[in-house]
């Protein structure tokens, strides 16, 4: 794999961007929310058996996109890797107000957003010691509400300080033009330090022509979704976006959210990103590109050139 600058920060420590692997570049092994009750991810047995399932598929590095306040266990994640030996990169950020107590929120904004993201980049994730890779942020459905873009602020402060790459949650796919003129506009963000997520939520090819013209990653996740159009159309949106030059900028994850979602618990799970999901996309761009957006592609989203 041809080598990418900088190094991958995961709860292991800083690696080389080529000892990634195959990457889920967005996924779960650990969340909370009161949005999804009885559904949490809280079980590290679970957690273990999943990844272990992963890597068996041919998985070797994950990126869990759960961010401050919402059940990451940024402690349980580095014997989670030694054991299955999956790299494992963690998160920083905050995602949107429904997924908080009213009272998590106003604590946030009088000690200082940006601070809290720049320690847990820095310094490590409460007194865990694992420091997180990367900043996960969110949009809104079609636009950005005050808290989207508090947290937006605080995340490309975070950024400047440290070189971070940012993650962000389009609601359904949605306002990515608003997420960039916000974060690579206004907040000056480099563009390839901005990861969109969920784009096959939406699929308007244009669009994300569009998105991919800025320099921005997008991340083709959350695969297999009872509720979201999203297997069928993918192939075809990757294939867009891949005959139009911009195969360098494709992500793909698997975003499992729900404890009844993972392959352990009867569902797709992590597996079912290189089990179903890959097959189907060699078939539509070829085995090369698609071991290049797994492997090349994931290397260059989160190496960093940290500061």
């Amino acid at each position: 794999m041809t080598s990418a600058p900088g190094k991958v920060r995961t709860v292991l420590g800083d690696i080389a961007p080529a000892d990634l692997g195959v990457c889920d570049a967005h996924d779960h092994l650990f969340l909370r929310s009161p949005q999804l009750p009885g559904q949490e991810l809280e079980s590290a047995g679970a957690a273990a058996e999943e990844l272990a399932e992963f890597r068996a598929a041919g998985g070797r590095g994950l990126v869990q996109w759960t961010p401050h306040g919402m059940g990451r266990r940024a402690e349980l994640l580095p014997e989670l890797s030694r054991a299955t030996g999956v790299r494992i990169v963690a998160a920083t950020g905050l995602h949107q107000a429904v997924h908080y107590v009213p009272e998590s929120l106003e604590r946030l904004r009088t000690g200082g957003l940006a601070e809290l993201f720049f320690r847990e980049l820095t310094e490590g994730i409460a007194d865990s010691g694992v420091r997180a890779g990367l900043i996960k942020v969110a949009g809104g459905f079609h636009g950005l509400d005050d808290h989207a873009r508090w947290t937006m602020t605080a995340a490309a402060e975070a950024h400047h300080a440290t070189g971070a790459p940012i993650a962000v949650h389009l609601e359904l796919g949605t306002a990515a033009l608003d997420v960039l003129d916000l974060l690579c506009g206004e907040l000056a963000v480099p563009p390839h330090r901005v990861i969109l997520g969920h784009l096959n939520r939406f699929p308007d090819l244009g669009l994300h022509q569009q998105a991919a013209e800025a320099g921005v990653f997008l991340a083709f996740d959350g695969p297999s979704r009872t509720h979201h159009a999203t297997d069928w159309r993918m192939p075809d949106a990757v294939r867009s976006l891949a005959d139009a030059g911009f195969g360098d900028r494709l992500l793909l994850g698997g975003d499992t959210t729900t404890a009844g979602a993972r392959s352990v618990r009867g569902g797709p799970g992590m597996p079912y990103l290189l089990r179903g999901m890959r097959p189907r996309l060699e078939s539509a761009v070829g085995e090369e590109l698609t071991q290049r957006i797994l492997t090349l592609n994931a290397a260059r989203a989160f190496g960093v050139e940290w500061a």
